[in-house]
């Protein structure tokens, strides 16, 4: 008989292997961490079958795919589910809904290779459902604490440092900001919503039911947070990290130009310091209308000088200019963000402060 497994919990708990044998387009729409995608179909197989599952009906469509994925195709790709099953002896195999590809996989693994794989009963999407239910779960069952502040305050610098911190801008790989876009891309927002699942479900897992997230708006670059999350958010206490004028400059200095520019250098080779500096210009120029012509113009020549000096000479002070002057932009936004959230505020004060003040109210 074959084997269905069904324990989700213990799946992600556990970092479990998985094949996923979805075709490589719904792969890249969502999938979970760490999986590897080993397709029965290539995209343009799996529609083909389902343009005959809809005109001739299942018994065709089920024909037409074993004459598709046959011989030379099929020993193919029997050698890398084979490889995946002997390097993952504690590991699963799933498709969509937990039917008819994985069964597939897991019979040509029986037949062809004498190999016992079990796959997960309900597929992705009861996986998926797992997740979502996870965070909805969370959200109504655990305290939240928001962590607010400045630009360039470190909010992220704390979070790293909770045992209970949600690095929701990681788990986004984007900074939250109009100037948040790394080297490498965002994850789909599936992608987004799963990590941040697996992580709360760990966290909890190991005892932990309060947690600090940093204040977000839905959208952090393209991810959009999960609804009841962000709905939960517009009630949470808040946590204020206070900041010196100099002490956010050199910070925004360091993770927007220094550290920015290193990895796109590393990401890109030698074209990466171009695209690093039209990566900067182009997140200037998102912002342009609520800059204003003059201010945006001014910001731009700055930016410009400072681009200039740091590929002649590897120099990145110029930089400080154009920060500097961001805050005419972002501090009045933060500022009335504070004033319109008061009452929220718990506690408010500086790094070390802020983190043995949410260090003790997690032992509470």
């Amino acid at each position: 008989m074959p084997i269905d497994i069904t324990d989700y919990r213990d799946i992600f708990l556990n970092d479990r292997p998985m094949m996923d044998t979805r075709a490589p387009v719904e792969f890249i729409k969502g999938a979970f961490p760490g999986v590897i995608n080993l397709p029965l179909m290539t995209d343009d197989e799996r529609q083909r079958v389902g343009t005959c599952y809809k005109q001739q009906g299942q018994e065709a469509a089920i024909a037409l795919g074993r004459q598709l994925v046959s011989g030379a195709t099929l020993n193919e790709r029997l050698e890398r589910w084979v490889g995946f099953a002997r390097a993952n002896p504690d590991g699963y195999l799933y498709c969509f809904r937990g039917g008819l590809r994985s069964h597939l996989v897991q019979q040509v693994l029986k037949d062809e290779a004498g190999i016992d794989y079990p796959r997960v009963g309900g597929g992705y999407k009861a996986m998926r459902t797992f997740l979502l239910e996870t965070v909805d779960q969370a959200v109504s069952q655990c305290d939240f604490v928001l962590l607010g502040g400045m630009t360039g305050s470190g909010k992220t610098e704390i979070l790293t440092q909770l045992d209970n911190g949600l690095d929701l801008e990681g788990h986004a790989n984007h900074r939250g900001s109009s100037f948040g876009k790394r080297a490498t891309p965002q994850p789909s927002n599936i992608d987004f919503e799963n990590r941040l699942a697996v992580d709360l479900l760990k966290k909890r897992a190991r005892g932990i039911e309060q947690f600090v997230v940093e204040d977000e708006s839905r959208m952090i670059g393209s991810c959009a947070l999960p609804l009841n999350l962000h709905r939960g958010m517009q009630a949470f206490s808040m946590v204020w990290l206070e900041e010196s004028l100099e002490n956010r400059v050199e910070r925004v200095l360091r993770d927007y130009v220094t550290d920015l520019c290193a990895q796109f250098i590393a990401e890109f080779g030698e074209t990466g310091f171009d695209l690093f500096a039209e990566r900067l210009i182009q997140s200037l120029t998102n912002i342009h209308k609520r800059l204003g012509g003059e201010r945006y113009q001014r910001l731009l020549g700055l930016m410009q000088d400072a681009l200039a000096e740091q590929a002649r000479s590897g120099d990145v002070d110029l930089h400080r200019g154009w920060i500097i002057g961001l805050r005419e932009y972002y501090d009045p936004m933060y500022a009335f963000q504070r004033e319109s959230k008061g009452a929220r505020i718990e506690f408010s004060g500086e790094q070390g402060a802020v983190l043995e003040y949410l260090r003790e109210r997690a032992a509470r």
